[in-house]
């Protein structure tokens, strides 16, 4: 992530989206040994990998590279809020094999909270995350020091009247169009289903109680 926001902070304002990852790639590819190469080339489940929203004022455009998220409003005509997101594959399918695994074990007696400590029903899609994983930058994009597919990463194009834009990671279970909001949602969703297991939301973990969230937070709103 560090390595990331170094880059873009240094990049052309002009810069496009086949030049921000192909630029982007080279940055982080040169922070690898040389002699590491070959075997990330075999596994990628062992790179450095992060996911990035960008929104381009000169082109006018937002890529989603990997599992983000965001909202675009159209300011002048009142419109509603249109949700876009780049989810990686199988997520969806591993979040509720977690669910079933872990409805399984409390049916067998064991609790919530126990659950939430020590997460029992992780391990059983732990080997079905590392099959994915090993399709990045293959069936789904990622920043990695490897070659991004453009095909995987999505481009929205926004006109020249007013748009409010969200960007997220995927760490907000319920995006919305303040941070207060968003926050709120969250932690609604940790009262109300901690191992985040129900019908309204599945993730492939859950809220440790150390922690004050499941997965990392980023979110920026502003106005172009």
């Amino acid at each position: 992530m560090q390595l990331i926001s170094r880059y873009i902070q240094r990049m052309p304002k002009t810069t496009t989206c086949e030049a921000f990852l192909r630029g982007v790639t080279a940055y982080i590819r040169k922070h690898y040994k040389k002699s590491m190469l070959p075997r990330l080339a075999e596994h990628p489940e062992d790179r450095i990998t992060a996911s990035v929203v960008v929104y381009s004022r000169v082109s006018r455009e937002l890529w989603m590279v990997g599992d983000c998220q965001c909202l675009i409003t159209d300011i002048s005509h009142k419109h509603s809020p249109v949700y876009y997101d780049n989810p990686k594959p199988y997520e969806a399918e591993l979040a509720s094999m977690r669910a079933q695994e872990a409805q399984r074990l409390m049916a067998q007696g064991t609790t919530r909270d126990e659950l939430l400590r020590d997460d029992a029903a992780r391990p059983v899609i732990i080997p079905h995350m590392i099959d994915t994983m090993r399709q990045q930058n293959v069936s789904y994009s990622v920043v990695d020091g490897f070659p991004i597919p453009r095909q995987h990463v999505r481009i929205i194009t926004l006109d020249f009247q007013p748009w409010e834009i969200v960007l997220a990671s995927d760490g907000y279970p319920f995006l919305c169009t303040t941070l207060q909001e968003s926050e709120s949602r969250l932690q609604q969703q940790r009262e109300n289903d901690p191992l985040n297991i129900g019908p309204d939301f599945q993730a492939t973990k859950g809220f440790h109680p150390d922690f004050n969230s499941f997965d990392d937070r980023a979110y920026i709103r502003f106005q172009v």
